[in-house]
């Protein structure tokens, strides 16, 4: 197992990895609607708020993620994790919690403050978020399910409450993904 940060050249067999595990586990017409925000994601964001991940076994993509910029009121550095897709015949090895770990590592390196993401809060509390309350930070759009609003520190100061609109990256910033 190889962990790396995402290399452009790898685009096509990434978004064809979001479209076949979103397919498989949701339906076709998901699979194309990931596909087509993976695409947006990759073709639209400014290489410095884009941090793509990827685990590769013999040279082939398993796994991938993506940290895009979140523009939060405190103006602390801001990064939210969406998309992840592992390989559905690689699902519940650990490899997906060892891909977001490794990007979270990364992000450190940066110098990042904070982490988001939107998602199942069993799953991603196994690498450190936790649920936060828009009365602390406010999502970017309406969440369909509140619950799933994650949120870690990554350089161990408390999330604070923040007063304001966040902001994400302009392929993320569709209602519908929410």
């Amino acid at each position: 197992m190889k962990f790396s940060l995402f290399d452009e050249s790898k685009s096509l067999e990434v978004i064809e990895l979001f479209r076949k595990v979103f397919s498989e586990s949701e339906g076709q017409a998901e699979g194309q609607v990931i596909a087509d925000f993976v695409t947006n994601l990759i073709a639209t964001t400014a290489p410095e708020d884009l941090k793509g991940c990827t685990a590769e076994i013999n040279q082939t993509v398993v796994g991938c993620i993506f940290f895009s910029r979140l523009t939060v009121p405190s103006g602390q550095i801001a990064f939210i994790l969406s998309p992840v897709a592992i390989s559905s015949d690689m699902q519940r090895t650990g490899i997906g919690q060892k891909l977001i770990t490794y990007g979270l590592d990364h992000l450190r390196s940066l110098n990042v403050n904070l982490a988001f993401t939107y998602g199942d809060p069993s799953y991603y509390s196994k690498t450190g978020f936790e649920q936060i309350s828009e009365h602390i930070v406010k999502a970017p759009c309406p969440l369909s399910q509140p619950i799933g609003w994650l949120a870690q520190s990554l350089d161990g100061q408390v999330i604070e409450p923040m007063a304001g609109p966040t902001k994400c990256v302009e392929a993320l910033n569709d209602p519908a993904l929410w």
